[in-house]
């Protein structure tokens, strides 16, 4: 591991490694106004690197840059080819509604002159559309200027930037060869934080690498962000294209364009930043545009490049909080922006960029021609392979990115002191306990294949210090007036997001953990608390068919393999041991007993709250059998999940769940998408952005009501899947009895669905009344 600087004098080349990062070096120059001055002045003289010459890959920053591009994007065969086809379309309309008259012997003159008026103004909107959506990479004085501020900023609030060297070299060696063959190198980062964007730029410009264009969500293009994002890379995108085929042709021609100039992009794999500290499932728009393109051989190749984007402490964090907890998030504006950037002196430790081996997409493609049905590379170029295996493709190509940013990324010290105190049993540990958890964590990480954060070999103490230290009195407490120093999760929500960094990790023998405990918590000796092989596998099945949509699962192998080599990890670590007694059977180990169980609770505390999250969503869904004689059988899918938290956070504070970090909307998002999959719920999407999502149970999901009462009856499929995620949870002093759902649980779901269903109605006659009184309306005109 190495930091980006500079040597201390004269002109360099792009790539000089030495011993400190380019945001140490940067905090130097406020504390010595000479060197401040000097620096302004190299600068703006853009003296060696500064200067941003000679960088690897296709030259950017240059005035004509723009006009060159965007003449290039409106010459597109693909784009040209949708404008006439969209010009035809609307002509045939307009002779089906008689605007021309066919007898007439000026018909097709007409008819000429109506194409070229329709293409013409189809051209100036694609001008318009191009216009607003490109980067506009002009100036160097410009980026310069800019590369200077931003890193002034960021170091008030990060310390360092730092890159593995073995990386940076490797990534160079690449980008000059993409450069030699005008490809491209898409850079495809992990979306934690706004500061990604700025970090991996930072990185190029000082690796002397051609700026990447980012794709970005056009909510960032308030007035002078937007402009001054736009001036030094970021390319605008609509959220939704809404069936808009010219935009989704415009958005296509120019990543063509780009790729085919070989200019690099960056897109985030995510779509939107984390709210949790794990990675979110791929979004496939923009890799789908960039698998088009090479498929349809647009573009002969490209290099995908995953990157890990890794921090001591993320400064949105506290929004995401209030995010997960059902707050509504706020569109982006200047004034909000800027509020933001007063975090920006805080001391939130350090940053760590990470590079996994770029790799060939026509390779990747080739590859899976030859897994899928024996198809060639050829075949999956015709536009006659079925929509299905094209898809089956990019689904593949989402979570192979995925699987690689999880294999680039460390785990920082902030990650191992939060993942720690938050799967430890009591209400605190002492500093040396804490020391020796961390040194556990990191070496597991480390057998697992996994990288922790270098901090050249400085001592454990010193990486728990300064974790805590990063982390502040707001997130760990300090029991003062004790023999020993005592830390203990202040805010246990807040700390998630970092312990979600790890579990990747072990998610596998989490599973397995899991499973195993529907034996252990029953108590006993060694022989009660056993499983047969068979049976673990059946759970940890059901699990991770459970979580398919929560967590990225290692790429490549399947369940089976990650299962066993999970498993093999536990044995060889002595946490689980295996018996033949006929049959085979998985137990806890003599040596893990003697230890108080603390690895095998590790991996149980890990995977526990997403357990308790399944078990809400699941229970929730009971708010949604209608009441007996109801007319109204679907409920918007937001009121929906909305009273699902509302229950959540009654029954965490009744004690009926164990975890609030459970209580978080994108937990229960994801179940409800899992519920879908699963044929439990069934989904009508509204016509369009401003018609809400339905939701109901299936029919033969839904628990049927006692005739008399209009009680829930406890059988029927729901109930069966409800007691089979239950069977999971952590054991609560509430639930002893062994009951899936308590009386209270019941007692307060059928409140719930009460209201809900009230509302329901009351909407549904207002609805009615608004039509008749449309109705009513237009028979007066």
């Amino acid at each position: 591991m190495s930091e980006l600087v500079r040597p201390e004098d004269g002109p360099q080349s792009n790539n000089d490694p030495t011993d400190q990062s380019i945001l140490t070096r940067m905090a130097r120059f406020r504390k010595n106004p000479f060197n401040f001055a000097r620096e302004i002045s190299l600068f703006v003289r853009g003296v060696g690197w500064r200067s941003y010459d000679n960088v690897v890959g296709q030259p950017v920053f240059y005035p004509g840059y723009t006009t060159n591009v965007k003449s290039a994007v409106m010459a597109s065969p693909i784009l040209m080819r949708k404008v006439a086809e969209l010009t035809e379309a609307r002509l045939k309309v307009e002779e089906e509604e008689s605007f021309f008259d066919s007898s007439s012997p000026t018909h097709m003159q007409e008819r000429e002159k109506r194409r070229h008026e329709i293409a013409s103004q189809l051209i100036e909107i694609t001008s318009d559309m191009v216009d607003n959506m490109m980067c506009k990479m002009e100036s160097k004085p410009y980026i310069r200027s800019a590369f200077y501020v931003v890193t002034q900023l960021l170091t008030r609030a990060y310390s360092a930037i730092h890159v593995s060297e073995a990386e940076v070299t490797r990534l160079r060696e690449i980008a000059s060869q993409a450069a030699k063959k005008n490809q491209s190198i898409v850079f495809l980062p992990r979306h934690t934080s706004h500061i990604d964007y700025i970090t991996l730029h930072l990185v190029c410009y000082r690796l002397g690498l051609t700026l990447p264009v980012v794709v970005a969500g056009d909510n960032l293009n308030f007035p002078l962000v937007g402009n001054f994002l736009q001036s030094v890379g970021a390319m605008w995108i609509r959220r939704s294209f809404d069936n808009d085929q010219l935009y989704a042709t415009v958005v296509q021609a120019y990543l063509d364009t780009l790729l085919q100039k070989g200019y690099n992009l960056e897109c985030f794999i995510e779509g939107t930043r984390s709210r949790t500290g794990k990675l979110l499932g791929p979004r496939f728009g923009v890799l789908s545009f960039l698998l088009d393109s090479v498929l349809s051989g647009r573009t002969e190749d490209t290099y995908i490049c995953p990157v890990s984007l890794q921090y001591d402490k993320v400064i949105e964090v506290d929004s995401y909080v209030n995010e997960l907890l059902g707050k509504p998030k706020q569109k982006e504006n200047l004034a909000d922006f800027l509020s933001a950037s007063s975090v920006l002196n805080l001391n939130l430790g350090r940053i760590d960029c990470r590079f996994h081996e770029p790799w060939s997409l026509k390779e990747f493609i080739k590859d899976q021609s030859r897994r899928q049905d024996q198809l060639d590379y050829q075949d999956l170029q015709s536009t006659a392979v079925d929509s299905a295996t094209r898809i089956r493709l990019l689904r593949t190509l989402g979570y192979k990115v995925l699987s690689d940013i999880n294999d680039a990324s460390v785990i920082m010290p902030t990650a191992l002191v939060g993942t720690v105190l938050l799967t430890l049993r009591g209400r605190g540990v002492g500093k040396s306990e804490l020391v020796r958890r961390v040194d556990w964590l990191c070496a597991r990480t480390r057998a697992n294949g996994g990288k922790v954060a270098d901090f050249h070999g400085r001592p454990t103490s010193y990486v728990v210090e300064r974790a805590l230290e990063v982390l502040g009195p707001k997130l760990v407490g300090t029991v003062e007036g004790l023999a020993e120093e005592t830390y203990y999760a202040v805010d246990r929500f807040q700390l998630s997001f970092y312990r979600n960094m790890t579990i990747h990790l072990f998610i596998s023998e989490s599973l397995i953990a899991a499973a195993l405990y529907t034996k252990v918590k029953h108590g006993g000796g060694s022989a009660n608390q056993r499983m047969k092989e068979t049976e673990l596998i059946e759970k940890v099945t059901f699990l991770s068919q459970l979580f398919r949509g929560e967590f990225i699962f290692p790429a490549g192998q399947g369940l089976r393999h990650n299962l066993e080599a999970a498993m093999q990890s536990l044995l060889r670590d002595d946490v689980l041991s295996v018996s033949e007694d006929g049959e085979r059977m998985i137990g806890l180990s003599d040596a893990e007993r003697k230890l108080g169980r603390e690895n095998f609770d590790f991996y149980c505390f890990l995977i526990w709250p997403f357990v308790d999250a399944a078990w809400l969503g699941a229970v929730s869904l009971l708010v949604l059998v209608p009441p007996l004689g109801s007319s109204i059988t679907w409920i918007e899918s937001q009121k929906a999940q909305n009273t699902a938290q509302l229950g959540g956070r009654t029954l965490y504070h009744q004690g009926d769940l164990s975890y609030f970090e459970a209580v978080n909307k994108e937990a229960l998002k994801n179940a409800y998408s899992r519920f879908q999959e699963e044929g439990i719920i069934l989904v009508a999407k509204g016509k369009d952005s401003k018609t809400p999502a339905m939701v109901r149970l299936a029919s033969e999901w839904t628990p049927e009501r006692d005739a008399t009462t209009g009680d829930l009856k406890t059988s029927g499929r729901l109930w069966d899947f409800i007691e089979s995620i239950a069977l999971h949870r952590r054991e609560g002093k509430n639930r002893r009895d062994g009951a899936t759902v308590s009386t209270r649980v019941l007692s307060l779901a059928a409140r719930l669905n009460k209201q809900v269903f009230e509302v329901a109605e009351l909407s549904a006659i207002e609805s009615v009344q608004q039509t008749v009184k449309g109705h009513r309306r237009r028979s007066k005109l």
